[in-house]
């Protein structure tokens, strides 16, 4: 049985690239794979807490508001909090201090972080598109 590796966020900043980071966040889930099933009010319960909320806070700070804490990728809507290891019931219900901890969380878009859950490079947004003059004029 191979041991679960534990993500940190200590790694994490080392990694320079948007790309990097992705690749070492991955999980290789599934589309429709059930997680918290018909116990989901509990993370859904988790997540209006005032813990949350401050560590949630804290954690977009730390990271400038920047998907994967990359800079040149900021976030202007739709700000999510990622758990770097999945969470569980257990985590919930055992009152487990690490969900939240922001040795374990990062930033990101929801798009990012569907595209960590399943392992799908196609849903990430990689750039800007560099503009031209007159490049929103379509008669020119």
């Amino acid at each position: 049985m191979q041991a679960k590796k534990i993500r940190t966020y200590s790694e994490l900043i080392l990694l320079p690239t948007f790309k990097e980071r992705f690749e070492y966040l991955k999980l290789d889930g599934a589309v429709g794979a059930e997680t918290f099933g018909h116990s989901r009010y509990l993370n859904q319960y988790f997540y209006r807490t005032p813990e949350w909320k401050r560590v949630r806070d804290q954690v977009i700070i730390r990271d400038g508001c920047c998907d994967l804490g990359v800079p040149g990728y900021e976030l202007d809507k739709h700000v999510y909090i990622h758990h770097m290891n999945p969470i569980s019931i257990e985590d919930i219900t055992d009152h487990n201090l690490d969900i939240l901890n922001p040795e374990y969380l990062i930033t990101v878009s929801m798009r990012t972080h569907n595209a960590i859950h399943y392992s799908d490079e196609s849903q990430i947004f990689v750039g800007y598109e560099e503009r031209k003059p007159n490049d929103t004029c379509p008669w020119r």
